[in-house]
């Protein structure tokens, strides 16, 4: 038995430990990350717009450390998995906003697993964009709260919950709490930040880490009325006299700015109730706040005179606004004009917060920490590797590799040389007017030469080659539902009734209730055709009239491989708009 002394020991040690431990998770900083969908680098204040009125966004502007030569994907999808993983995006299985190319595999660690090496509590609020059925969700990569949209924005066909609601998909939602459907009063930006406050108060007493992702201002353009009626008799294309190159604008696109300029505000009040909560609980001061956005403006509009948008591999569709304030260690605001990317999101913030990052695989970003850190000693000049085509990277089309102030461009063919490549020096041509290609050849031949080992390299990535399957019939989330963001076939689809379409699965043997919703009522009697592998089955429908069928008592055994779903009638071969499945 031990005796009072050595009890007394035991105690005054674990008591020590505890303190230390207590101490060390305390000096852990929270972490906010806020990012916006398809919001522009021009459409800000402090980026010389003179028609937004973005006061927060300024003023956190004016207190960060400014990345002014931050680039993104050109893209939602790709630029959100890179985000996540401090990886290339085609390293994640992401190749595609839909098309069944955004479902990035489970196997992968974002910073939400990283940060809960350090018990850190973790939130997504808004849009994830990487995977709608498990092991993809937020909650099977290391969220422990999650309020989302589906695919890629609400109101759009992955979105089924939202998809029916129209010109009314961001107000009273149906989102999803945990995986489960739940139903939201209010606005969708509103909404995300009322959640992302809720979970800020319930968990600060200790670390926790906010992704508080928002979907606006991405399609559809959506706001509520009185953040519309400050902008509704601007002119988007006047006041802009300092001779950057413009954008031509047609009457759409300044009638689309004026409501992208009301849903930024709107977003902008959301931070304003979110930064004083921060204040209120006194947590301000060790909390980290980085704000950025995912890709260039969908629509033509101001962007600060650069070249492209949403899509293009030129700066305007590359190149993001990025705040980075962490009161506690930086006193001070900053200017870096160092080239970063959201591939060094992930290891910067697990140095700070003092966890690691996987060692198991390539990480392709760098942490930023010695140059917020005020040096850039040391700091080689590095690759930056960008594309965006559909589906896969078409060799040289829309593909880009900065390295320090220049930059090849292709547009061109999968066999061309150098020479028919563009070349810009960013330090004399930020705004990527003029092709040097044929001045400075041997710069532009090395680049390419960097270019196609990353292109070859990445082509070849495991989680490209053997993508991650959906995984029905698991106890994590049964019923499943497929959506269209998802689905792999044709290009192109979206909500077309007369188009082929599969899902890539693997399916647990057992027996299944399955239900198939479509896009309209159907017209004509047919035979509904499941296609799982070798296995088929199939029934005649003799009902019109109706949105939905349903197969119930199906022995499916286990399958890796394609879920084709047909409704065969006389004149059509119709693809259903989801499918539900539940193993019993």
């Amino acid at each position: 038995m031990l005796t009072r002394k050595m009890r007394l020991l035991f105690v005054s040690f674990f008591l020590t430990i505890s303190v230390f431990v207590n101490a060390q998770t305390k000096n852990r900083p929270n972490v906010i990350l806020i990012i916006a969908d398809d919001q522009g680098y021009g459409d800000l204040g402090v980026t010389g717009n003179p028609h937004i009125k973005t006061p927060v966004l300024d003023k956190l502007a004016a207190e960060s450390i400014r990345f002014n030569n931050f680039n993104v994907s050109p893209v939602c999808a790709p630029t959100r998995s890179s985000l996540m993983t401090g990886r290339y995006s085609l390293r994640t299985g992401m190749r595609d906003t839909y098309n069944g190319g955004a479902t990035m595999a489970g196997s992968e660690a974002t910073i939400a697993e990283v940060l809960k090496q350090a018990d850190y509590t973790t939130g997504i609020f808004g849009k994830w964009h990487l995977g709608d059925n498990y092991p993809s969700r937020p909650q099977d990569q290391g969220f422990d709260e999650s309020v989302i949209h589906l695919s890629g924005g609400m109101g759009q066909v992955g979105d089924f919950t939202t998809y029916f609601k129209g010109d009314r998909s961001y107000f009273d939602p149906v989102l999803w709490h945990n995986g489960q459907q739940e139903a939201y009063t209010g606005y969708c930006s509103d909404i995300f930040t009322d959640e992302a406050i809720d979970f800020i108060s319930s968990h600060s007493e200790k670390p926790f880490f906010c992704y508080l992702s928002f979907n606006a201002p991405h399609t559809p353009l959506q706001v509520p009325e009185k953040y519309y009626e400050m902008y509704k008799g601007i002119d988007p294309t006047s006041g802009f006299d300092d001779g950057r190159p413009f954008p031509e604008m047609s009457e759409k696109d300044k009638e689309d700015a004026r409501k992208v300029y009301a849903m930024v505000t709107n977003i902008d009040d959301n931070l304003k109730r979110l930064f004083r909560k921060l204040k209120d609980l006194k947590i301000e001061k060790n909390t980290i706040i980085i704000f950025m956005t995912d890709n260039g403006p969908q629509q033509a509009r101001y962007v600060a005179g650069m070249r492209g948008k949403k899509g293009s591999v030129y700066r305007g569709g590359t190149r993001v606004p990025f705040y980075f304030k962490y009161p506690e260690r930086y006193k001070k605001d900053m200017d870096i004009e160092t080239m970063a990317a959201h591939i060094d999101v992930l290891p910067t913030l697990a140095e700070i917060c003092k966890v690691q990052v996987p060692h198991d695989r390539k990480i392709d970003g760098k942490s930023l920490v010695p140059l917020l850190n005020g040096s850039a000693v040391d700091w080689a000049e590095r690759p930056f590797f960008s594309y965006w085509t559909r589906r896969y990277p078409e060799k040289y089309n829309n593909m880009s590799l900065q390295k320090g102030d220049y930059k090849l461009v292709g547009h061109t063919d999968y066999d061309a040389s150098f020479e028919d490549f563009e070349l810009f020096d960013l330090k004399y041509d930020p705004f990527e007017q003029h092709n040097i290609v044929s001045k400075q050849g041997e710069i532009a031949k090395s680049l390419k030469v960097e270019l196609d080992e990353q292109y070859n390299e990445l082509i070849q990535s495991e989680n490209l080659v053997n993508p991650q399957h959906i995984l029905i019939g698991t106890p994590h989330e049964n019923p499943i539902f497929l959506n269209r963001n998802d689905a792999d076939g044709e290009r192109g689809i979206w909500a077309q009734e007369e188009i082929f379409g599969k899902w890539a699965v693997n399916i647990t043997k057992g027996r299944y209730n399955i239900k198939f919703k479509f896009v309209k009522p159907l017209k004509e009697v047919g035979q509904m055709v499941l296609e799982t592998g070798p296995v088929i089955n199939q029934f005649k429908n003799e009902e019109t009239g109706i949105d939905v069928l349903q197969m119930n008592d199906v022995y499916l055994p286990s399958i890796k491989g394609d879920l084709i779903p047909i409704y065969n009638t006389k004149s059509k071969k119709i693809l259903p708009f989801w499918v539900e499945l539940e193993k019993f």
